[in-house]
């Protein structure tokens, strides 16, 4: 008796659970019918063979990013090395100057009167030398006949060698007040071109003080400021591309000098780049381009392609006629077909990358190529055009 009831309970117990199933199955149908309904069917993107690209082992010439602003390998300020009134200057900025020329004089009136007084002040000297040595004759002979001490000729000849001493003191301050004078006459100490026209004929200049800066254009370098990781791979000879403001023209440069010391506080290293043509360039010009420090090989896909939109990296590829999304970890960069390229791991050797400039695509969008059913992908090394 106790038997049939357990077998009645358990029967009724299942018939409750294939009725819950039965009805949670229906339940799904309907919900997957109603989103079937309320979803249209979704659209297929059309790609060119210009859209993607294949991914494979390409050669990547590494370059490091580098800026600053053009400055002349040779420049010089001309300066005043006396005091007076400013003469005679006529350049102005833009005007060409040959080293040595003339750029100004400063009033010598000052220092001409000075030279004839420490002239005068010799010729003094000088006579009083011809004092003291006719004086030193005479005591000379006086002593040889006994009509004086030699104390008294030793006295004589230290007065002669005083005076040949204020003699020579004298002659170095000619020497000193020409010099000051031929110091009135400005020269340029470089070939150029005048920069900046810091000071006024007839007005009044200090020692030291600036009159203009002269700029040589034929070898001009950008000042790089390096990171301190960065720096390890630069080396003097490396060759680098760089695109000046207001020119459309590719400048070649090469790497001349490194500084050994890094900056203080910033820790970064400047590095000194020559361009090999500077025509039509000017100093201050803001110019940025790509060190190239060397060579790598990777599975590499367009460095546009790879997007950031999600927490990590991705490329969209095609699968099976259909967008899927890969995650990739990035790794150098380097120009590759006159682009910039990225080598990737996790990405499948001859995948089909989507490039960048087809936009954001959602993930299962069919796909369709147009004119052909697929797409003229590229061969390796090297793209193919459709």
């Amino acid at each position: 008796m106790k038997k049939w009831k357990w077998f009645l309970a358990a029967f009724v117990v299942a018939l409750v659970v294939l009725g819950a199933w039965r009805l949670q199955a229906r339940r799904a149908v309907q919900v997957a019918e109603a989103q079937k309904v309320a979803q249209p069917a979704q659209a297929a993107v059309e790609l060119a063979a210009s859209d993607v690209v294949r991914a494979e082992p390409r050669e990547l010439q590494r370059g490091l990013p580098v800026s600053g602003s053009l400055k002349a390998v040779n420049s010089a300020f001309v300066k005043a090395r006396v005091a007076g009134e400013l003469q005679g200057l006529a350049l102005r900025e833009g005007d060409a100057v040959r080293a040595g020329q003339v750029v100004a004089r400063v009033d010598a009136t000052e220092g001409r009167a000075r030279l004839k007084q420490a002239q005068d002040q010799a010729e003094s000297a000088k006579a009083q030398i011809d004092i003291a040595e006719r004086q030193y004759n005479n005591n000379k002979a006086l002593v040889d006949q006994g009509f004086i001490s030699r104390s008294a000729l030793d006295t004589s000849a230290n007065n002669l060698s005083a005076a040949r001493a204020n003699h020579q003191a004298a002659l170095a301050a000619v020497d000193l007040a020409r010099k000051s004078v031929e110091d009135t006459v400005l020269r340029a100490p470089i070939s150029g071109i005048v920069a900046q026209r810091l000071a006024q004929p007839g007005e009044r200049i200090s020692i030291d003080g600036r009159v203009v800066e002269i700029v040589d254009l034929s070898r001009l370098e950008l000042e790089a400021t390096l990171g301190a990781a960065d720096s390890v791979d630069v080396r003097v000879g490396q060759e680098a591309t760089l695109q000046v403001e207001g020119s459309p023209r590719a400048i070649a440069a090469r790497v001349a000098r490194i500084n050994p010391s890094a900056q203080a506080g910033s820790r970064s290293v400047l590095a000194y780049l020559v361009l090999a043509d500077t025509s039509g360039l000017r100093q201050g010009l803001f110019a940025q381009g790509t060190l190239a420090v060397g060579r790598t090989t990777g599975l590499a896909v367009p460095l546009s392609a790879v997007r950031t939109d999600k927490p990590a990296p991705y490329v969209q590829v095609v699968e099976n006629n259909k967008v899927a999304h890969k995650a990739v970890q990035p790794g150098a960069r380097g120009e590759a077909e006159r682009d910039t390229w990225v080598a990737v791991g996790g990405l499948a050797d001859a995948a089909v990358v989507i490039r960048g400039h087809v936009g954001p695509l959602r993930e299962g969008t069919p796909v369709k190529f147009t004119g052909t059913p697929t797409p003229a992908l590229p061969q390796r090394g090297r793209e193919q055009s459709p």
